[in-house]
């Protein structure tokens, strides 16, 4: 996991120069653009953990590519992150991010929202730098693809968000994972390592068969998230415990708990959840967390996360990569961190 760490920590640290020194602008004459240039800079200046810039460059170097080949792309996803989670921490009302206020509590919504634009347009920007590096075809296919990864992103941001507003709990695992696919499989996984292998000019086999390995270790990532959000350490996790509960989440941690529970007890946790944010006690937390652990909800939600994780290994050992032996191994390392991470 050492070897893991420390590579993790190079590729992050190279993305946040590039992002930080050569793509976001670092001041302006006029007062209001210069501060709109601070919050764009604001999340990118934050410790985070780098995995999908990771994942985007080990994807290129397993596949026979170079390091540089991918960097760009693997800033821009960096990119992609910082901009959804402004949105993300409006759209939920989350008041902490990366241990510090989230963007919108410093600064208010409208200002906020209008930093996390600019950084989207700064990201298709840089994006395009790419055409003079890898040539047009190569790198309008990665356009593509970072399109679809978007995509899929907001159509399963969409879901839960239309599953919390329509006060829905009529739900199976399956909507569950179908959810974790789109929202969170794509841009945290199967996006990365598939931009990473079309740097890198992998063939469509490849393609294929690390979107079958993103998409399941995509809902290991968020499975492990869900429970982290409940139990982890806030330092580690960097956000506030138990905010799923106050969001009114739709985990399978809470559908394994609703299954598990009396009627009469299901229907206390039900009017809990529908309850605004801003209305719901500590008692009501604390009750939902007190059945969470009788139902043993975490550990369920866990061993079905290492399950799926298994499966993205065995989709990853199906892969003829043409490249460093040594990068495809930290994949696989990266599979098994994910679902054991504390942070």
């Amino acid at each position: 996991m050492q070897t893991l760490q420390a590579e993790m920590k190079a590729v992050k640290t190279a993305v946040d120069r590039l992002i930080l020194n050569d793509i976001l602008p670092k001041s302006a004459s006029a007062s209001e653009v210069d501060l709109l240039y601070r919050m764009m800079r604001d999340y990118p200046s934050r410790p985070a953990k780098g995995m999908r810039p990771f994942l985007c460059v080990t994807s290129c170097v397993a596949a026979g590519g170079k390091r540089r080949d991918a960097l760009l792309t693997a800033a821009c996803i960096e990119m992609f992150q910082h901009w959804i989670l402004i949105h993300d921490d409006i759209e939920d009302g989350s008041e902490l991010r990366r241990g510090e206020a989230a963007l919108h509590v410093k600064y208010g919504v409208p200002l906020a929202l209008n930093a996390g634009d600019a950084l989207h347009a700064r990201m298709w920007g840089a994006l395009s730098r790419n055409r003079s590096r890898m040539g047009a075809d190569r790198a309008l296919d990665i356009m593509e693809e970072f399109s679809r990864m978007v995509d899929h992103t907001t159509a399963g941001q969409h879901m839960e968000l239309g599953w919390i507003a329509n006060r829905r709990w009529d739900l199976e695992e399956s909507d569950y994972f179908d959810m974790c696919r789109e929202k969170t499989s794509w841009y945290t996984v199967a996006g990365p390592c598939r931009l990473g292998a079309i740097a890198a000019g992998a063939d469509g086999e490849v393609l294929e068969k690390l979107m079958k390995f993103g998409l399941r270790l995509g809902v290991a990532f968020q499975i492990q998230d869900d429970a982290l959000n409940l139990v982890g350490d806030q330092k580690k996790y960097g956000k506030a415990t138990s905010d799923d509960i106050l969001e009114g989440k739709r985990t399978l941690i809470m559908l394994h708990l609703l299954g598990s529970v009396s009627r009469r007890e299901r229907e206390r946790v039900l009017s809990i959840m529908g309850k605004d944010r801003g209305l719901k006690t500590r008692q009501d937390v604390a009750y939902v967390l007190s059945l969470i652990e009788r139902s043993d909800a975490v550990g369920y939600a866990r061993r079905v996360a290492v399950g799926m994780m298994k499966e993205a290994v065995g989709a990853l050992d199906e892969i003829e990569w043409g490249g460093d032996p040594g990068s495809a191994a930290l994949l696989k390392l990266f599979a098994r961190f994910t679902v054991e991470r504390e942070w």
